[in-house]
């Protein structure tokens, strides 16, 4: 062992300040952010206990774990959520409610941390660079799976693709608009009589096209995600949908040209999911 004398210095008696008095006063004065932060905790007690309370939550234990009620409150506290309504959806890995935001309805989908198992997300994840890193971690997949499908709404927007618009993400809640008239949720094309097939038709193919232009395909396209809304049709559920760059977008995309085709031909249509691909993907040009 080395020599270490010489090397410490012991603080001059004179430089220290005295014995302190164990019954000074101690300033255990509030301050702005003592009070801000007790008025929160406050507020989020009571929010978890309305919340929990709530009838058409309390069959929803799974969903409504602490984290994501903390989440909710945090939405709530920033104007986008002012009141819940009853589920509009409920699903494996995810309900999507009825709520009143700053000015109107929206939907908000809450995915379920605790209780997926994933089995229906596997083959969207599996060759996606995004989610090597995730590994087997439920609620880091869950949290960039919200936000995934986040930024593919607002992609698909700005690629001219009616989708619901989004307006705010919290961890593993989404907060998107409500398509729907007079309080109903907008009708699925399988649950309404297509006066036009082939307009309708020409719109679908459309808007797979401008997906694709902007690098997505929807991955699960049917007449059960497209929605017939105020004379438009609206793409629902990007959630699952991947880049052009994902090992399985070709299959992908000659599954959704498939249901799709499928669907209209049952209308009376003649449609073809090669034909449908060529177009989507550009291989053939269009005929006007």
């Amino acid at each position: 062992m080395g020599n270490t004398e010489g090397e410490f210095d012991l603080l001059d008696p004179d430089g220290a300040e005295g014995v302190g008095d164990e019954w000074e006063e101690i300033d255990v004065t509030d301050t702005e952010a003592d009070r801000v932060a007790r008025k929160r905790d406050r507020e989020f007690n009571q929010f978890r206990k309305r919340i929990k309370d709530a009838d058409q939550f309390k069959v929803e234990a799974s969903v409504f774990d602490e984290a994501t009620l903390r989440a909710l409150y945090r939405l709530v506290h920033h104007g986008h959520i002012q009141a819940f309504g009853g589920p509009i959806s409920t699903g494996k890995e995810a309900n999507v409610y009825e709520a009143l935001g700053a000015e109107e309805q929206v939907a908000v989908k809450i995915y379920r941390i605790n209780a997926s198992d994933f089995k229906d997300m596997r083959e969207y994840l599996i060759g996606d660079p995004r989610f090597e890193e995730l590994g087997g971690d439920k609620k880091r997949v869950v949290l960039a799976w919200t936000r995934k499908e986040y930024a593919n709404l607002e992609r698909a927007r700005k690629a001219g693709v009616r989708v619901p618009t989004p307006i705010a993400v919290e961890r593993n809640v989404l907060v998107m608009e409500y398509i729907a008239t007079d309080g109903e949720r907008a009708k699925r094309l399988n649950e309404v009589e297509i006066e036009n097939p082939e307009t309708a038709y020409n719109v679908v193919r459309e808007y797979m096209r401008r997906l694709n232009d902007a690098g997505l395909v929807h991955g699960d396209l049917s007449e059960y995600n497209i929605v017939f809304h105020e004379g438009q049709l609206v793409f629902l559920d990007m959630g699952q949908a991947v880049t052009v760059h994902h090992p399985n977008s070709e299959a992908f995309l000659r599954r959704d040209c498939e249901n799709v085709t499928n669907f209209f031909t049952r209308q009376g249509l003649e449609t073809d999911a090669d034909d449908l691909y060529a177009f989507v993907t550009g291989e053939s040009v269009a005929e006007e």
